[in-house]
């Protein structure tokens, strides 16, 4: 046991570590669709290595200041391998007056991440963004409805550094917004009529491109929707604010029909009734969850505290000389 002690704390495997760990790095960052949870291996080795190193060498045991820092140091290793096997990073949408339902546009999280995000209960409020000439996006100001974790409804604001914390799992909201045609379903087999709607491309990102393509709900129906206005929403000649546009009409494709609505006219399919309900705004979101940030934040504390307690110690035990 002790040879084996000793073979872990051997300065070549804290070498072999760290290039193992530097290797974890480069492939996260240059593999796309890579997950930093590769780093969980070589930061465990660390861990063990640095346990191993306090184990069989007595000086530790001699000065409690200097354990504690190397404790310190084994519990920013392992909590650092356990945020990268349990974490989450994500993006989704949500339309104003739409709830979310557990699903994410895109994920990267760890093997190991606890998914909690069906028991969310939030919804978006509308939101209201304000420009600087020259198209300078200001503050966002999202209203969210949500239930606590007690079940009580509340309100609040978010924004890009202000966010809605919900289980752990952190919302803010992002430079995607747009504007979101909504259209009632109605099928002819009877079933309840369905409301949704289409998030066009990020606006004013993509200003003169706000079209997309669609499927209707039940059907292998194809639809081709474009949102039509004249006025100027944004002017980069002087400050503005995002708003939907005062009038405004969607072009509707399906197959060679083309038809031009406005709010509350419809189109007749052998499917069923397509309703133009009106227009809204949507949000785009990211997701951010990792429960070991403040035990990392507690742990450095500890680590430098120690760290400067020992240093205290060692200079303060000689007398300065005059």
């Amino acid at each position: 046991m002790i040879r084996l002690l000793q073979g872990l704390a051997s300065l070549k495997l804290t070498l072999i570590a760290l290039l193992l760990f530097a290797a974890g790095i480069s492939y996260a960052y240059s593999v796309d669709g890579a997950s930093t949870s590769a780093l969980a291996a070589p930061l465990g080795l660390l861990a063990a290595n640095l346990l191993a190193a306090v184990a069989t060498n007595p000086v530790f045991r001699r000065q409690t200041a200097l354990l504690v820092f190397h404790l310190g140091l084994v519990s920013i290793v392992l909590l650092l391998a356990a945020g990268r096997l349990t974490y989450l990073k994500g993006q989704l949408e949500l339309s104003e007056g739409e709830a979310f339902d557990g699903r994410l546009t895109e994920t990267d999280a760890g093997p190991w991440h606890p998914s909690r995000l069906e028991a969310l209960r939030f919804a978006n409020e509308g939101f209201s963004i304000d420009y600087s000439p020259g198209l300078q996006r200001n503050q966002t100001r999202n209203r969210m409805r949500y239930v606590d974790i007690e079940g009580v409804e509340r309100v609040t604001e978010i924004g890009d550094q202000t966010p809605l914390v919900l289980r752990g799992y952190r919302f803010y909201t992002s430079f995607n917004k747009g504007f979101a045609p909504a259209f009632y379903w109605h099928a002819k087999d009877g079933s309840a009529p369905l409301l949704g709607t289409v998030h066009l491309p990020a606006y004013p990102l993509h200003e003169y491109r706000q079209a997309r393509e669609w499927q209707l709900p039940g059907t292998a129906i194809q639809a081709w929707t474009m949102l039509q206005f004249d006025e100027i929403i944004l002017d980069p000649a002087k400050p503005s604010a995002f708003r939907l546009p005062q009038r405004h009409s969607v072009v509707v494709r399906i197959g060679d029909l083309r038809r031009e609505l406005q709010a509350g006219e419809a189109i007749d399919l052998p499917q069923g009734r397509l309703v133009y309900h009106g227009l809204r705004t949507w949000m785009g979101y990211k997701v951010f969850y990792d429960w070991t940030l403040s035990w990392l934040l507690a742990a450095c504390l500890l680590t430098v505290g120690a760290m400067a307690v020992h240093f205290w110690r060692k200079f303060a035990a000689r007398p300065w000389n005059a």
